[in-house]
């Protein structure tokens, strides 16, 4: 018997040498040397730089470096791009850069080279650079950020509007460059590949674009972690970082959870909530969690479990499919079962919405919790205790979860920290009206879906027009505590709890 087992675990070795090798051969097929992509790249420079009147010097470092086929071909274009805008905007006149105290020759920089498992491109250039000021200064003018938000940003979140279609720092249009296309390709081409690009000017000095790719497009290399109790996959190109969090360190603001890492707060919700999974079964108190970003977003999302990294065969889903929320492709695991990939962009946009207009559960919420949830919430406004106790008896009796505010001002501060499916208001209250409180919400991002009943003593037409002049839903008088037309309206509006 022992014999047989011995057998077997060398027959196991076996095959997961020869798999292995198999492995490597395949990727190799399709690799080419840096250099088969960029021999075009030095004659256009040198034509460039005769018509534009500069003096340059070309450098490529990394010829040999392999590349996937497939890279390559995509990479022209947005090379292109770069270098281009790199002689034309950045590398300065000889005349210029004497006065600078540089040499008149510019040099421009192509290195390809693989780091950490990855394909690392950089363009770089002793040219001017970027102001930081003057490109926050161009992008107040343009009206894409208010002046008071372009302050907040930060160089590397200024960099990151170059790359926006239709913008250019350029102060004039020629033919080689400057009509506001081009880095937005270059963008789109990284993003389709599943990489990452970042800008980094130093002015007077130069600027540099980096580019992380995968080695190559057949195989990626990813984070396998457990959501509701099955495998996907994050490219680790995709991801910026993972950490652990204490359920102690996540704190609440508006009703949205976060936890503070190196000194900046960040979002956090649960995976698989924005996947529309099952909740886990299980709380845990040392939370897994995944940072990702786009250019306006970062978030934490929590998974169940890390499950260490794994090299996967990409495997595209059938067109037949159509484009699968939060997914980018598929793969299969050693032993055969699939495992989806996530489309990182995708899964923050989700993330996005998810946090506009939905419910968050905790992340510490367990199923039973998550149940217990469910109810419909409403937020009863009004400075008369009796009209109070009056309507969340009618309400609670129905199985709605109810809420007390004795005023307009109580009521927004509880709608600002708390979530609720409908809002029953009088009009005439102290410190801020109905009437003002449903002007307030309509007009608030977050809660404007928020639907809204007036319920007052007096029926006044003015009140009446006002009210649904400023959005409310229904407006009801109190009598309609004597027959069913406040829960028929408030069935209309949420549905039964």
């Amino acid at each position: 018997m022992s014999d047989r087992l011995n057998e077997l675990e060398l027959f196991a070795r076996r095959s997961a040498n020869l798999s292995d090798r198999l492995y490597r051969e395949v990727i190799a097929s399709n690799m080419r040397p840096f250099a088969d992509g960029v021999k075009a790249f030095p004659r256009m420079l040198r034509d460039l730089a005769r018509q534009l009147g500069k003096q340059i010097k070309f450098e490529v470092i990394g010829n040999a470096t392999q590349v996937d086929r497939d890279i390559l071909e995509k990479l022209e274009a947005p090379l292109t791009h770069i270098l281009r805008n790199a002689l034309d905007h950045g590398i300065e006149l000889p005349e210029a850069r004497l006065a600078a105290g540089k040499p008149a020759e510019g040099t421009i920089g192509l290195e390809a080279a693989h780091r950490g498992g990855m394909l690392s491109i950089t363009v770089s250039d002793d040219g001017k650079g970027i102001e930081p000021e003057k490109l926050r200064q161009k992008i107040v003018a343009k009206g894409m950020v208010s002046a008071e938000m372009a302050e907040k940003l930060t160089e590397p979140e200024l960099m990151d509007f170059l790359f926006l279609p239709g913008f250019s720092t350029a102060s004039q249009v020629t033919e080689i460059s400057g009509r506001g296309v081009g880095l937005d390709i270059v963008q789109s081409m990284v993003q389709e590949v599943g990489g990452i690009l970042r800008a980094v000017s130093q002015p007077g000095k130069g600027m540099s674009f980096h580019l992380q790719l995968p080695l190559t497009l057949s195989v990626i290399r990813t984070l396998l972690v457990e959501i509701s109790g099955e495998p996907y996959a994050f490219p680790l190109t995709r991801i910026d970082r993972i950490v652990m969090v204490k359920s102690s360190e996540i704190a609440i603001a508006e009703n949205r959870q976060y936890f503070n890492l190196d000194n900046r707060n960040i979002g956090l919700v649960t995976a698989y909530q924005v996947l529309e999974l099952p909740v886990p079964p299980h709380k845990l108190d040392l939370l897994p969690v995944i940072i990702v970003s786009d250019r306006s977003s970062s978030y934490g999302l929590a998974v169940d479990k890390f499950l260490g990294e794994r090299d996967l065969v990409v495997r595209p889903l059938d067109p037949r499919l159509g484009k699968v929320p939060d997914i980018s492709a598929a793969a299969f695991m050693e032993d055969g079962s699939p495992v989806l990939i996530i489309d990182v962009e995708d899964m923050v946009r989700s993330t996005d919405k998810l946090l506009s207009g939905v419910r968050l559960k905790k992340v510490s919420q367990t199923e039973e919790a998550a149940e217990s949830a469910v109810r419909k919430r409403v937020l009863v406004v009004d400075d008369s205790i009796t009209v109070r106790e009056v309507e969340r008896k009618l309400l609670e009796n129905k199985g709605y979860e109810v809420e007390i505010a004795v005023n307009g001002m109580d009521g927004w501060n509880a709608l600002r920290t708390g979530h609720f499916d409908l809002v029953i208001s009088d009009v005439d209250m102290p410190r801020m009206t109905g009437i003002e409180l449903v002007s307030q919400i309509k007009n608030h991002s977050s809660l404007k879906s928020v639907p809204v009943i007036i319920v007052s003593y007096k029926d006044r037409e003015e009140d009446r027009i006002k009210g649904l002049e400023v959005g409310a839903d229904y407006y009801l008088t109190k009598s309609s505590f004597h027959d069913d037309t406040l829960l028929n309206a408030v069935i209309d509006l949420i549905g039964e709890a």
